[in-house]
């Protein structure tokens, strides 16, 4: 999530968990333990691939963050609060940080909570990396906490049962929209394929489904509020990797993308793209791996991450209509009269 998002759910868990103690030296210090795990953002790992797939790592894995917790309220009990109880410390760092990586795994994006183990990250998909709804009902009453100090802790309480909520009404529509794909491609050849769900930005009304299929993948809309269940399917085509074989980093980028990829040519050059990020062909990770020499052959190149560009003006009515219930946009967000695209 964005980083406003985690400070407020940082300060809003420290509050609660200070109780009569919470003050806003405790709002402000649970806002800091909210975003600190994603300073891995500073770390450089030689290039904008690996830079993807190991961010959300190692800082945001429980068994790195659980005893670093601890370790970080001793210390700061013996120097700074020895008249806290130790376990209360230990109970508000460790949920502070620890509510972070678990509020990014219900994002698209892929948040390792059980790093060093091989296991694949967790992404529920449930939530746009920005969502107000879930930020604002928790924002004020945290903000609030800092003029009504007396029910500092009841109203981080608050927030926290608000945004809480959206969070599980997420997982509700997630769940209805999955039952809506199931039966849309029961019977046809796309059944038993692979399928990524997502709510499109800000909202978790109108979500976005791909669907793999070989060389080409299926990409459509589906909204809450859409009369029709039917979802109109786009077929995109989804390109191949031109060796035999696969460098380690594309292999990487397939695992940690769950094989949601595509491989776009354009002129010389050779893109590998994230589909579980963006819409509507802008997608922020989208890597040049390949290029044609002066002979005409394919050959490998280190990774370079490619500007998607800015998103179209015009898109953005097109995605409202669509959220509203407007079937004839399609997932390129262009209907039977107007395209949204240039």
């Amino acid at each position: 999530m964005d980083s406003i998002s985690q400070a407020a759910l940082g300060a809003a868990v420290a509050g609660l968990v200070a109780g009569k103690r919470c003050s806003p030296k405790v709002l402000l210090a649970g806002a800091a333990l909210g975003t600190l795990p994603d300073l891995d953002v500073l770390l450089d790992y030689g290039d904008p691939i690996s830079n993807m797939v190991k961010h959300r790592g190692f800082s945001h894995s429980l068994f790195v963050l659980v005893p670093f917790s601890a370790l970080l309220a001793v210390i700061w009990h013996r120097l700074f609060a020895k008249n806290w109880p130790l376990w209360q410390l230990i109970a508000l760092i460790t949920a502070a940080l620890t509510t972070h990586p678990l509020l990014d795994s219900f994002t698209s994006y892929g948040t390792q909570l059980f790093w060093p183990m091989d296991v694949p990250p967790v992404a529920f998909s449930s939530i746009f990396i920005i969502d107000p709804l879930y930020t604002i009902p928790l924002l004020i009453p945290v903000l609030a906490a800092f003029i009504w100090r007396s029910r500092a802790a009841w109203l981080c309480g608050v927030g926290l049962a608000l945004s809480s909520a959206y969070l599980l009404w997420s997982l509700v529509a997630l769940g209805m929209v999955e039952e809506r794909v199931e039966a849309n491609i029961a019977g046809t050849h796309l059944e038993g394929q692979p399928v990524f769900i997502t709510p499109t930005p800000v909202n978790t009304v109108l979500w976005r489904v791909v669907v793999l299929d070989g060389d080409q993948y299926w990409e459509g809309l589906t909204s809450l509020l859409d009369n029709d269940t039917e979802i109109n399917w786009l077929p995109v085509d989804r390109g191949q990797w031109p060796f035999p074989s696969k460098p380690s980093l594309l292999t990487d980028l397939e695992d940690f993308t769950a094989g949601f990829v595509s491989y776009q040519r354009d002129g010389n050059a050779l893109a590998v793209t994230d589909l579980r990020l963006g819409m509507a062909m802008y997608h922020p990770f989208s890597f040049v791996m390949a290029e044609k020499n002066a002979d005409g052959i394919w050959q490998s190149v280190s990774p370079e991450q490619l500007d998607p560009g800015p998103v179209l003006p015009r898109q953005i009515p097109a995605l409202w209509m669509r959220l509203l219930g407007l079937q004839s946009i399609d997932a390129m967000l262009c209907n039977e009269n107007d395209c949204y695209r240039d």
